[in-house]
Protein backbone atom coordinates (compact mmCIF):
# COMPACT_ATOMS: atom_id res chain seq x y z
CA UNK A 1 0.00 0.00 0.00
CA UNK A 2 1.65 3.30 -0.51
CA UNK A 3 1.21 6.44 1.32
CA UNK A 4 -1.16 8.78 1.63
CA UNK A 5 2.11 11.35 0.75
CA UNK A 6 2.83 9.61 -2.47
CA UNK A 7 -0.55 9.13 -4.01
CA UNK A 8 -1.45 12.97 -2.97
CA UNK A 9 1.53 13.84 -5.07
CA UNK A 10 0.80 11.36 -7.76
CA UNK A 11 -2.78 13.46 -7.65
CA UNK A 12 -1.66 17.04 -7.25
CA UNK A 13 0.36 16.14 -10.88
CA UNK A 14 -2.14 14.69 -12.61
CA UNK A 15 -4.13 17.96 -12.05
CA UNK A 16 -1.12 19.62 -12.83
CA UNK A 17 -1.06 17.47 -16.45
CA UNK A 18 -4.87 18.03 -16.88
CA UNK A 19 -4.48 22.24 -16.62
CA UNK A 20 -1.53 22.17 -19.04
CA UNK A 21 -2.87 19.44 -21.31
CA UNK A 22 -5.91 22.02 -21.44
CA UNK A 23 -3.43 24.14 -23.22
CA UNK A 24 -2.87 22.73 -26.24
CA UNK A 25 0.01 20.94 -25.21
CA UNK A 26 0.04 17.17 -24.87
CA UNK A 27 3.16 15.17 -24.37
CA UNK A 28 4.36 13.53 -21.88
CA UNK A 29 5.94 10.40 -20.11
CA UNK A 30 4.29 8.42 -17.30
CA UNK A 31 7.21 6.67 -15.41
CA UNK A 32 7.45 3.89 -12.67
CA UNK A 33 4.48 2.36 -13.35
CA UNK A 34 3.45 -1.65 -13.95
CA UNK A 35 1.43 -1.20 -17.46
CA UNK A 36 -0.65 -4.63 -18.53
CA UNK A 37 -0.68 -3.68 -22.08
CA UNK A 38 -2.88 -6.18 -23.72
CA UNK A 39 -0.35 -6.37 -26.07
CA UNK A 40 0.55 -10.91 -26.10
CA UNK A 41 3.70 -9.97 -28.17
CA UNK A 42 4.63 -7.08 -24.97
CA UNK A 43 2.12 -7.79 -21.83
CA UNK A 44 4.24 -5.89 -19.94
CA UNK A 45 5.43 -2.15 -19.73
CA UNK A 46 7.12 0.20 -17.14
CA UNK A 47 6.47 3.57 -18.74
CA UNK A 48 4.52 5.48 -21.58
CA UNK A 49 4.66 7.83 -24.17
CA UNK A 50 1.94 10.04 -24.78
CA UNK A 51 2.01 12.03 -27.61
CA UNK A 52 -1.14 14.16 -28.50
CA UNK A 53 -3.78 11.34 -28.32
CA UNK A 54 -1.78 8.49 -29.25
CA UNK A 55 0.83 5.81 -27.78
CA UNK A 56 3.78 7.09 -28.76
CA UNK A 57 5.52 3.61 -27.21
CA UNK A 58 5.22 1.58 -24.46
CA UNK A 59 8.09 -0.22 -22.87
CA UNK A 60 11.03 0.79 -20.76
CA UNK A 61 12.32 4.93 -20.02
CA UNK A 62 15.59 4.06 -20.83
CA UNK A 63 14.74 3.07 -24.57
CA UNK A 64 12.82 5.84 -24.78
CA UNK A 65 14.38 9.22 -26.79
CA UNK A 66 12.40 11.94 -25.20
CA UNK A 67 12.80 15.48 -26.29
CA UNK A 68 14.39 17.61 -23.28
CA UNK A 69 11.77 19.30 -20.77
CA UNK A 70 8.99 16.60 -21.51
CA UNK A 71 6.28 16.57 -18.48
CA UNK A 72 6.60 13.43 -16.17
CA UNK A 73 3.83 11.85 -14.01
CA UNK A 74 5.54 9.20 -11.38
CA UNK A 75 3.28 6.99 -11.37
CA UNK A 76 5.05 5.44 -7.85
CA UNK A 77 4.17 2.12 -8.99
CA UNK A 78 0.77 2.31 -9.68
CA UNK A 79 -0.97 -0.48 -12.19
CA UNK A 80 -2.00 1.07 -15.69
CA UNK A 81 -4.58 -1.12 -17.72
CA UNK A 82 -6.02 -0.10 -21.34
CA UNK A 83 -9.09 1.76 -20.99
CA UNK A 84 -12.40 0.08 -20.13
CA UNK A 85 -14.47 -0.67 -23.10
CA UNK A 86 -18.03 -0.98 -22.22
CA UNK A 87 -19.50 -3.64 -24.68
CA UNK A 88 -23.15 -3.06 -24.04
CA UNK A 89 -24.90 -0.18 -22.78
CA UNK A 90 -27.83 1.93 -22.79
CA UNK A 91 -26.15 4.94 -22.62
CA UNK A 92 -28.35 8.14 -22.41
CA UNK A 93 -30.69 6.34 -20.60
CA UNK A 94 -28.37 5.46 -18.23
CA UNK A 95 -27.30 9.28 -17.69
CA UNK A 96 -31.59 10.04 -17.39
CA UNK A 97 -31.80 7.36 -14.54
CA UNK A 98 -29.27 9.09 -12.62
CA UNK A 99 -31.22 11.64 -11.76
CA UNK A 100 -34.64 9.75 -11.41
CA UNK A 101 -36.22 8.10 -8.31
CA UNK A 102 -33.59 5.48 -7.48
CA UNK A 103 -35.67 2.05 -5.98
CA UNK A 104 -32.70 -0.03 -6.76
CA UNK A 105 -31.73 -1.03 -3.55
CA UNK A 106 -35.47 -0.59 -2.00
CA UNK A 107 -35.38 -3.57 0.26
CA UNK A 108 -39.25 -3.77 0.81
CA UNK A 109 -43.07 -2.45 -0.64
CA UNK A 110 -43.05 0.16 2.43
CA UNK A 111 -39.78 1.57 1.18
CA UNK A 112 -40.49 1.27 -2.53
CA UNK A 113 -43.80 3.14 -1.71
CA UNK A 114 -42.16 5.81 0.69
CA UNK A 115 -39.44 6.65 -2.43
CA UNK A 116 -41.88 6.95 -4.95
CA UNK A 117 -43.60 9.82 -2.71
CA UNK A 118 -41.16 11.17 -1.43
CA UNK A 119 -39.90 11.99 -5.18
CA UNK A 120 -43.55 12.42 -6.62
CA UNK A 121 -43.26 15.24 -3.95
CA UNK A 122 -40.19 17.65 -5.52
CA UNK A 123 -41.81 17.04 -9.15
CA UNK A 124 -44.31 19.67 -10.43
CA UNK A 125 -48.01 18.01 -10.85
CA UNK A 126 -48.40 15.97 -14.00
CA UNK A 127 -44.78 15.28 -14.61
CA UNK A 128 -44.26 11.83 -15.62
CA UNK A 129 -41.90 9.57 -13.30
CA UNK A 130 -40.22 7.18 -14.54
CA UNK A 131 -36.96 4.60 -14.46
CA UNK A 132 -36.51 3.57 -10.80
CA UNK A 133 -35.31 0.17 -11.84
CA UNK A 134 -36.94 -1.58 -8.67
CA UNK A 135 -36.29 -5.24 -8.17
CA UNK A 136 -39.13 -7.43 -6.19
CA UNK A 137 -36.16 -10.54 -5.55
CA UNK A 138 -35.57 -7.76 -2.68
CA UNK A 139 -38.61 -8.47 -0.47
CA UNK A 140 -39.12 -12.10 -1.79
CA UNK A 141 -40.64 -11.68 -5.13
CA UNK A 142 -43.93 -10.15 -4.72
CA UNK A 143 -44.82 -7.85 -7.35
CA UNK A 144 -45.61 -4.60 -7.25
CA UNK A 145 -49.35 -3.63 -8.11
CA UNK A 146 -50.29 -0.19 -8.66
CA UNK A 147 -52.72 0.46 -5.82
CA UNK A 148 -49.41 0.44 -3.72
CA UNK A 149 -48.88 3.98 -5.43
CA UNK A 150 -51.67 5.22 -6.79
CA UNK A 151 -52.52 7.07 -3.10
CA UNK A 152 -48.80 8.56 -3.44
CA UNK A 153 -49.21 9.46 -6.90
CA UNK A 154 -52.26 11.24 -7.94
CA UNK A 155 -51.35 14.25 -9.35
CA UNK A 156 -48.16 12.51 -11.36
CA UNK A 157 -48.25 9.42 -13.91
CA UNK A 158 -45.95 6.69 -13.32
CA UNK A 159 -44.13 4.40 -15.27
CA UNK A 160 -41.12 2.63 -13.49
CA UNK A 161 -39.01 -0.14 -14.83
CA UNK A 162 -37.62 -2.90 -13.10
CA UNK A 163 -34.01 -3.27 -13.40
CA UNK A 164 -33.50 -5.07 -16.36
CA UNK A 165 -36.13 -2.79 -18.20
CA UNK A 166 -38.25 -5.92 -19.56
CA UNK A 167 -40.97 -5.16 -17.17
CA UNK A 168 -42.63 -1.99 -15.87
CA UNK A 169 -45.19 -0.84 -13.07
CA UNK A 170 -48.09 2.03 -13.96
CA UNK A 171 -50.13 3.37 -11.90
CA UNK A 172 -54.10 4.23 -12.43
CA UNK A 173 -52.77 7.81 -13.74
CA UNK A 174 -50.85 6.43 -16.23
CA UNK A 175 -53.00 3.57 -17.49
CA UNK A 176 -55.81 6.72 -17.86
CA UNK A 177 -53.84 8.78 -19.77
CA UNK A 178 -53.13 5.56 -22.53
CA UNK A 179 -56.80 4.87 -22.22
CA UNK A 180 -55.57 1.16 -21.31
CA UNK A 181 -58.99 -0.73 -19.75
CA UNK A 182 -60.01 -3.61 -18.32
CA UNK A 183 -60.88 -5.50 -21.33
CA UNK A 184 -57.71 -4.29 -23.38
CA UNK A 185 -56.70 -6.93 -25.62
CA UNK A 186 -52.94 -9.32 -25.08
CA UNK A 187 -50.45 -7.62 -26.98
CA UNK A 188 -47.86 -10.23 -28.99
CA UNK A 189 -44.70 -10.78 -27.60
CA UNK A 190 -45.55 -9.18 -24.10
CA UNK A 191 -47.87 -9.55 -21.35
CA UNK A 192 -49.80 -7.57 -19.22
CA UNK A 193 -50.07 -8.50 -14.77
CA UNK A 194 -53.78 -9.72 -13.94
CA UNK A 195 -55.48 -10.72 -11.02
CA UNK A 196 -58.13 -13.77 -10.98
CA UNK A 197 -61.16 -11.13 -12.13
CA UNK A 198 -59.09 -9.79 -14.60
CA UNK A 199 -58.24 -6.66 -13.20
CA UNK A 200 -54.99 -5.40 -14.85
CA UNK A 201 -52.06 -5.02 -11.95
CA UNK A 202 -50.24 -2.02 -13.69
CA UNK A 203 -47.13 -4.54 -14.68
CA UNK A 204 -46.41 -4.29 -18.17
CA UNK A 205 -43.95 -7.11 -19.64
CA UNK A 206 -41.82 -6.20 -23.08
CA UNK A 207 -43.55 -5.53 -25.87
CA UNK A 208 -46.86 -4.88 -23.67
CA UNK A 209 -44.52 -1.94 -22.46
CA UNK A 210 -45.50 0.10 -25.95
CA UNK A 211 -49.32 0.60 -24.88
CA UNK A 212 -47.40 3.06 -22.65
CA UNK A 213 -44.33 4.06 -23.93
CA UNK A 214 -46.38 6.86 -26.70
CA UNK A 215 -47.92 8.74 -24.12
CA UNK A 216 -44.64 9.54 -21.89
CA UNK A 217 -43.15 12.96 -23.16
CA UNK A 218 -39.78 12.85 -25.37
CA UNK A 219 -36.80 14.70 -23.35
CA UNK A 220 -35.87 17.94 -24.96
CA UNK A 221 -32.44 17.89 -26.56
CA UNK A 222 -31.09 19.94 -23.83
CA UNK A 223 -32.22 17.26 -21.04
CA UNK A 224 -30.87 14.36 -23.46
CA UNK A 225 -28.01 16.91 -23.85
CA UNK A 226 -27.26 16.65 -19.67
CA UNK A 227 -28.07 13.16 -19.12
CA UNK A 228 -25.11 12.69 -21.87
CA UNK A 229 -22.98 14.13 -19.91
CA UNK A 230 -23.57 13.41 -16.70
CA UNK A 231 -23.31 9.67 -18.56
CA UNK A 232 -19.96 10.38 -19.47
CA UNK A 233 -18.91 11.82 -16.32
CA UNK A 234 -20.14 8.85 -14.58
CA UNK A 235 -18.64 6.23 -17.05
CA UNK A 236 -15.04 8.11 -16.72
CA UNK A 237 -15.04 7.65 -12.75
CA UNK A 238 -15.20 3.43 -13.44
CA UNK A 239 -12.37 4.11 -15.86
CA UNK A 240 -14.43 3.42 -19.21
CA UNK A 241 -12.78 5.02 -22.06
CA UNK A 242 -15.18 3.68 -24.90
CA UNK A 243 -19.36 2.53 -24.92
CA UNK A 244 -21.47 0.64 -27.56
CA UNK A 245 -24.29 2.00 -27.26
CA UNK A 246 -27.17 -0.16 -28.10
CA UNK A 247 -30.15 2.08 -28.07
CA UNK A 248 -28.45 4.77 -29.62
CA UNK A 249 -29.87 8.53 -31.51
CA UNK A 250 -27.18 8.62 -33.99
CA UNK A 251 -28.16 11.99 -35.21
CA UNK A 252 -28.46 13.27 -31.65
CA UNK A 253 -24.98 12.06 -30.96
CA UNK A 254 -23.63 13.17 -34.45
CA UNK A 255 -24.65 16.70 -33.00
CA UNK A 256 -23.03 15.96 -29.86
CA UNK A 257 -20.13 14.89 -32.00
CA UNK A 258 -19.98 18.51 -33.52
CA UNK A 259 -20.45 20.27 -30.46
CA UNK A 260 -17.19 19.03 -29.27
CA UNK A 261 -18.40 17.82 -26.09
CA UNK A 262 -18.22 13.67 -26.47
CA UNK A 263 -15.38 12.58 -23.92
CA UNK A 264 -16.32 8.72 -24.12
CA UNK A 265 -16.31 7.35 -27.21
CA UNK A 266 -19.57 5.17 -28.53
CA UNK A 267 -20.01 2.77 -30.99
CA UNK A 268 -23.75 3.02 -31.57
CA UNK A 269 -26.23 0.74 -32.96
CA UNK A 270 -29.94 1.23 -33.74
CA UNK A 271 -32.41 -1.38 -34.72
CA UNK A 272 -32.74 -4.15 -36.78
CA UNK A 273 -35.66 -2.52 -38.44
CA UNK A 274 -34.22 0.39 -39.66
CA UNK A 275 -31.53 -1.37 -41.48
CA UNK A 276 -31.81 0.74 -44.53
CA UNK A 277 -31.52 3.86 -43.15
CA UNK A 278 -27.93 2.96 -41.05
CA UNK A 279 -26.85 1.41 -44.79
CA UNK A 280 -27.80 5.10 -46.15
CA UNK A 281 -26.01 6.37 -43.87
CA UNK A 282 -22.80 4.57 -44.19
CA UNK A 283 -23.07 4.74 -47.41
CA UNK A 284 -23.33 8.75 -47.26
CA UNK A 285 -20.93 9.77 -44.45
CA UNK A 286 -19.29 6.52 -44.02
CA UNK A 287 -19.10 4.35 -40.27
CA UNK A 288 -17.99 7.84 -38.36
CA UNK A 289 -14.96 8.33 -36.88
CA UNK A 290 -12.51 7.41 -33.29
CA UNK A 291 -15.42 9.71 -31.45
CA UNK A 292 -18.61 8.01 -32.79
CA UNK A 293 -18.85 4.80 -34.79
CA UNK A 294 -21.89 3.05 -36.42
CA UNK A 295 -22.75 -0.07 -37.76
CA UNK A 296 -24.33 -2.69 -35.56
CA UNK A 297 -28.05 -3.62 -35.97
CA UNK A 298 -29.58 -4.67 -32.85
CA UNK A 299 -32.69 -7.23 -32.28
CA UNK A 300 -34.55 -8.75 -29.17
CA UNK A 301 -35.28 -12.51 -29.44
CA UNK A 302 -36.91 -13.16 -25.93
CA UNK A 303 -37.45 -10.91 -22.48
CA UNK A 304 -35.69 -11.29 -19.23
CA UNK A 305 -35.18 -13.71 -16.85
CA UNK A 306 -36.12 -11.45 -13.77
CA UNK A 307 -39.31 -10.51 -15.34
CA UNK A 308 -39.52 -14.25 -16.23
CA UNK A 309 -40.10 -13.88 -20.26
CA UNK A 310 -36.33 -15.18 -21.32
CA UNK A 311 -37.66 -18.00 -23.57
CA UNK A 312 -36.75 -21.33 -22.95
CA UNK A 313 -37.18 -24.66 -24.50
CA UNK A 314 -38.88 -25.89 -21.59
CA UNK A 315 -41.04 -24.13 -18.44
CA UNK A 316 -40.07 -22.34 -15.33
CA UNK A 317 -39.50 -24.47 -12.63
CA UNK A 318 -42.44 -22.44 -10.81
CA UNK A 319 -44.87 -21.96 -13.31
CA UNK A 320 -45.44 -25.24 -15.67
CA UNK A 321 -47.48 -22.88 -18.28
CA UNK A 322 -44.94 -20.14 -18.87
CA UNK A 323 -41.80 -21.03 -21.39
CA UNK A 324 -41.31 -17.18 -21.47
CA UNK A 325 -41.79 -14.75 -25.00
CA UNK A 326 -40.32 -14.61 -28.55
CA UNK A 327 -40.66 -11.33 -28.69
CA UNK A 328 -39.80 -10.73 -32.50
CA UNK A 329 -41.02 -13.08 -35.52
CA UNK A 330 -38.29 -15.55 -36.01
CA UNK A 331 -38.89 -15.14 -39.88
CA UNK A 332 -39.27 -11.59 -40.04
CA UNK A 333 -36.14 -11.31 -38.06
CA UNK A 334 -34.37 -13.72 -40.38
CA UNK A 335 -35.53 -11.94 -43.23
CA UNK A 336 -33.90 -8.40 -42.01
CA UNK A 337 -31.30 -9.80 -40.87
CA UNK A 338 -30.39 -11.48 -44.31
CA UNK A 339 -30.88 -8.09 -45.77
CA UNK A 340 -28.81 -6.37 -43.38
CA UNK A 341 -26.12 -8.87 -43.68
CA UNK A 342 -25.99 -8.52 -47.37
CA UNK A 343 -25.32 -4.58 -46.65
CA UNK A 344 -22.61 -5.58 -44.36
CA UNK A 345 -23.86 -4.28 -41.39
CA UNK A 346 -23.51 -6.24 -38.15
CA UNK A 347 -26.02 -8.35 -36.31
CA UNK A 348 -26.56 -7.86 -32.45
CA UNK A 349 -29.47 -10.06 -31.20
CA UNK A 350 -30.77 -9.92 -27.68
CA UNK A 351 -30.93 -13.35 -26.34
CA UNK A 352 -31.17 -14.78 -22.62
CA UNK A 353 -33.09 -17.85 -22.51
CA UNK A 354 -31.64 -21.54 -24.48
CA UNK A 355 -34.40 -21.63 -26.66
CA UNK A 356 -33.97 -17.94 -27.98
CA UNK A 357 -30.33 -18.55 -27.87
CA UNK A 358 -30.73 -21.93 -30.06
CA UNK A 359 -33.16 -20.05 -32.70
CA UNK A 360 -30.51 -17.06 -32.92
CA UNK A 361 -27.73 -19.44 -33.49
CA UNK A 362 -29.96 -20.77 -36.56
CA UNK A 363 -30.66 -17.37 -37.77
CA UNK A 364 -27.25 -16.89 -37.97
CA UNK A 365 -25.99 -19.88 -39.28
CA UNK A 366 -28.75 -19.44 -42.04
CA UNK A 367 -27.61 -16.23 -43.14
CA UNK A 368 -23.79 -17.38 -43.20
CA UNK A 369 -24.62 -20.37 -45.31
CA UNK A 370 -26.75 -17.83 -47.72
CA UNK A 371 -24.79 -14.82 -47.67
CA UNK A 372 -21.73 -17.11 -47.74
CA UNK A 373 -18.31 -15.66 -45.17
CA UNK A 374 -17.25 -12.77 -44.35
CA UNK A 375 -15.73 -11.17 -41.77
CA UNK A 376 -19.29 -10.64 -39.47
CA UNK A 377 -18.60 -10.81 -35.93
CA UNK A 378 -22.38 -11.08 -35.30
CA UNK A 379 -23.35 -11.03 -31.93
CA UNK A 380 -25.39 -12.57 -28.97
CA UNK A 381 -26.37 -10.20 -26.53
CA UNK A 382 -26.21 -11.32 -22.98
CA UNK A 383 -26.34 -15.34 -23.75
CA UNK A 384 -27.36 -15.74 -20.61
CA UNK A 385 -28.79 -19.43 -20.12
CA UNK A 386 -27.14 -21.98 -22.81
CA UNK A 387 -28.23 -25.52 -23.74
CA UNK A 388 -24.83 -27.30 -23.51
CA UNK A 389 -25.28 -28.83 -27.20
CA UNK A 390 -25.37 -24.73 -28.22
CA UNK A 391 -22.34 -24.21 -26.86
CA UNK A 392 -19.66 -25.04 -29.50
CA UNK A 393 -21.72 -22.98 -32.00
CA UNK A 394 -20.46 -19.70 -30.57
CA UNK A 395 -16.67 -20.39 -31.46
CA UNK A 396 -17.81 -22.75 -34.99
CA UNK A 397 -19.92 -19.85 -36.41
CA UNK A 398 -17.85 -17.22 -35.01
CA UNK A 399 -20.28 -15.69 -33.19
CA UNK A 400 -19.32 -12.89 -30.03
CA UNK A 401 -20.59 -13.67 -26.70
CA UNK A 402 -21.66 -10.17 -25.34
CA UNK A 403 -21.43 -11.04 -21.48
CA UNK A 404 -22.21 -8.73 -18.73
CA UNK A 405 -20.77 -10.37 -15.45
CA UNK A 406 -22.45 -8.29 -12.89
CA UNK A 407 -26.01 -9.84 -13.73
CA UNK A 408 -24.06 -13.52 -12.61
CA UNK A 409 -23.65 -12.08 -9.28
CA UNK A 410 -27.55 -10.97 -9.25
CA UNK A 411 -29.41 -13.89 -10.80
CA UNK A 412 -27.70 -16.33 -8.68
CA UNK A 413 -29.52 -14.87 -5.70
CA UNK A 414 -32.59 -16.60 -7.27
CA UNK A 415 -32.40 -17.77 -11.03
CA UNK A 416 -32.65 -21.61 -9.32
CA UNK A 417 -35.83 -20.81 -8.21
CA UNK A 418 -37.04 -19.80 -11.69
CA UNK A 419 -35.56 -22.49 -13.56
CA UNK A 420 -34.09 -25.27 -11.26
CA UNK A 421 -30.51 -26.30 -10.51
CA UNK A 422 -29.85 -28.36 -13.86
CA UNK A 423 -30.41 -25.18 -16.23
CA UNK A 424 -28.08 -22.95 -14.29
CA UNK A 425 -25.09 -25.06 -15.28
CA UNK A 426 -24.56 -23.66 -18.11
CA UNK A 427 -26.12 -20.21 -16.89
CA UNK A 428 -23.33 -17.21 -17.85
CA UNK A 429 -20.88 -20.07 -19.13
CA UNK A 430 -17.63 -17.88 -19.72
CA UNK A 431 -15.11 -20.48 -19.38
CA UNK A 432 -17.15 -23.17 -21.66
CA UNK A 433 -17.47 -20.43 -24.43
CA UNK A 434 -13.96 -19.98 -24.47
CA UNK A 435 -12.94 -22.91 -24.84
CA UNK A 436 -14.82 -23.04 -27.73
CA UNK A 437 -12.87 -19.94 -29.18
CA UNK A 438 -15.86 -17.88 -28.83
CA UNK A 439 -14.69 -14.25 -27.79
CA UNK A 440 -16.42 -12.53 -24.88
CA UNK A 441 -16.87 -8.82 -24.72
CA UNK A 442 -17.61 -7.41 -21.37
CA UNK A 443 -19.96 -4.85 -20.52
CA UNK A 444 -22.46 -3.90 -17.94
CA UNK A 445 -26.23 -3.44 -19.39
CA UNK A 446 -26.04 -0.12 -17.76
CA UNK A 447 -28.99 1.53 -16.29
CA UNK A 448 -30.08 -2.13 -15.86
CA UNK A 449 -26.39 -3.18 -13.70
CA UNK A 450 -23.88 -0.06 -12.94
CA UNK A 451 -21.26 0.25 -15.57
CA UNK A 452 -18.00 -0.90 -13.71
CA UNK A 453 -15.61 -3.48 -15.06
CA UNK A 454 -13.80 -3.86 -12.38
CA UNK A 455 -16.96 -5.19 -10.54
CA UNK A 456 -17.93 -7.22 -14.17
CA UNK A 457 -14.17 -8.57 -13.61
CA UNK A 458 -14.74 -9.21 -10.02
CA UNK A 459 -17.81 -11.45 -10.78
CA UNK A 460 -15.88 -13.33 -14.15
CA UNK A 461 -13.08 -14.32 -11.67
CA UNK A 462 -15.00 -15.09 -8.78
CA UNK A 463 -18.22 -16.15 -9.31
CA UNK A 464 -19.30 -14.66 -6.22
CA UNK A 465 -23.19 -13.46 -5.96
CA UNK A 466 -24.38 -10.28 -4.35
CA UNK A 467 -25.65 -11.88 -1.13
CA UNK A 468 -22.46 -13.61 -0.64
CA UNK A 469 -23.84 -17.17 0.03
CA UNK A 470 -21.69 -18.51 -2.78
CA UNK A 471 -17.83 -18.14 -1.59
CA UNK A 472 -16.23 -20.17 -4.04
CA UNK A 473 -18.50 -19.16 -6.77
CA UNK A 474 -21.99 -19.74 -8.31
CA UNK A 475 -20.90 -22.34 -10.82
CA UNK A 476 -17.37 -22.52 -9.79
CA UNK A 477 -16.92 -24.93 -13.00
CA UNK A 478 -17.14 -21.44 -15.14
CA UNK A 479 -14.61 -18.85 -13.42
CA UNK A 480 -12.09 -17.52 -16.01
CA UNK A 481 -8.49 -16.35 -15.74
CA UNK A 482 -7.84 -12.50 -14.67
CA UNK A 483 -5.88 -12.16 -18.17
CA UNK A 484 -9.03 -13.58 -19.79
CA UNK A 485 -11.81 -11.35 -17.63
CA UNK A 486 -9.42 -7.96 -18.58
CA UNK A 487 -9.54 -9.40 -22.23
CA UNK A 488 -13.05 -8.92 -22.38
CA UNK A 489 -13.28 -5.51 -21.05
CA UNK A 490 -10.42 -4.12 -23.00
CA UNK A 491 -8.85 -6.01 -26.33
CA UNK A 492 -11.65 -8.08 -27.07
CA UNK A 493 -14.54 -6.04 -26.65
CA UNK A 494 -12.78 -3.40 -29.40
CA UNK A 495 -12.81 -6.53 -31.54
CA UNK A 496 -16.91 -6.65 -31.54
CA UNK A 497 -16.93 -3.02 -32.78
CA UNK A 498 -13.85 -3.49 -35.74
CA UNK A 499 -11.71 -1.64 -33.61
CA UNK A 500 -9.08 -3.49 -32.55
CA UNK A 501 -6.55 -2.14 -35.01
CA UNK A 502 -6.88 1.53 -32.61
CA UNK A 503 -7.63 0.85 -29.46
CA UNK A 504 -8.45 -2.00 -26.66
CA UNK A 505 -4.45 -2.03 -25.72
CA UNK A 506 -1.48 -0.18 -25.02
CA UNK A 507 0.53 -0.33 -28.26
CA UNK A 508 2.78 1.88 -30.03
CA UNK A 509 0.20 4.17 -32.14
CA UNK A 510 -2.87 3.28 -30.87
CA UNK A 511 -5.27 6.01 -29.24
CA UNK A 512 -4.01 7.00 -25.49
CA UNK A 513 -6.57 5.70 -23.66
CA UNK A 514 -5.75 4.64 -20.23
CA UNK A 515 -6.56 3.92 -16.95
CA UNK A 516 -4.69 4.28 -13.78
CA UNK A 517 -5.45 1.83 -10.53
CA UNK A 518 -4.89 1.92 -6.97
CA UNK A 519 -3.49 -1.87 -6.76
CA UNK A 520 -2.15 -4.43 -9.18
CA UNK A 521 -4.42 -6.76 -10.17
CA UNK A 522 -2.36 -9.68 -10.55
CA UNK A 523 -0.80 -9.39 -7.21
CA UNK A 524 -3.68 -9.34 -5.21
CA UNK A 525 -6.23 -11.89 -4.15
CA UNK A 526 -9.38 -11.88 -6.73
CA UNK A 527 -11.73 -11.47 -3.97
CA UNK A 528 -10.08 -8.12 -3.27
CA UNK A 529 -10.47 -7.16 -7.23
CA UNK A 530 -13.58 -5.20 -5.86
CA UNK A 531 -12.19 -2.44 -3.88
CA UNK A 532 -9.75 -1.32 -6.16
CA UNK A 533 -9.96 2.10 -6.94
CA UNK A 534 -10.15 4.11 -10.18
CA UNK A 535 -7.27 6.81 -9.66
CA UNK A 536 -7.26 8.50 -13.11
CA UNK A 537 -9.34 7.74 -16.52
CA UNK A 538 -7.46 8.80 -19.69
CA UNK A 539 -9.25 9.23 -22.68
CA UNK A 540 -7.42 10.93 -26.34
CA UNK A 541 -4.23 11.37 -24.30
CA UNK A 542 -6.69 13.56 -21.69
CA UNK A 543 -7.25 13.46 -18.33
CA UNK A 544 -11.12 12.55 -17.70
CA UNK A 545 -11.19 11.91 -14.27
CA UNK A 546 -9.15 11.92 -11.37
CA UNK A 547 -9.41 11.50 -8.02
CA UNK A 548 -7.76 10.99 -4.20
CA UNK A 549 -7.29 7.51 -3.60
Amino acid sequence: MKSFWHKGIFFLLLVLFHCKSQSGENMFVIKNAKIWTGNPDQPYAEALWIDGNRIRMAGSLEDFNLPKNIREIDAKGHFIVPGFIDAHLHFVEGGQRLSSVQLRDARTPEEFILRIQDYAGKVAAGTWITGGDWDHENWGGELPDREWIDSVSYDNPIFISRLDGHMALANSKAMELAGIQKDIAEVEGGSMGRDATGRLSGIFRDNAMGLIYPFIPEPSKDQLKQALLAAMDYVASHGVSSVHHVSADLDFLNEMKNEGILKTRIYGAIPLTEWKTLAKRIKDQGRGDEWLRYGALKAFADGSLGSQTAWFKDPYSNNSTEYGLNVMDLQEMFELALAADSANLQLIVHAIGDRANHEVLNLYERVIIQNGPRDRRSRIEHAQHLDAADIPRFGKLGIIASVQPYHLMDDGRWAEKLIGKERTRYTYAFRSLLDTGAKLAGGSDWFVAPPTPLEGIYGAVTRRTLDGLHLEGWIPEEKISLEEALKMYTIDAAYASFEEDIKGSIENGKLADFVILSHDLFSIEPEEIINVEILATFVDGRLQYGKLP
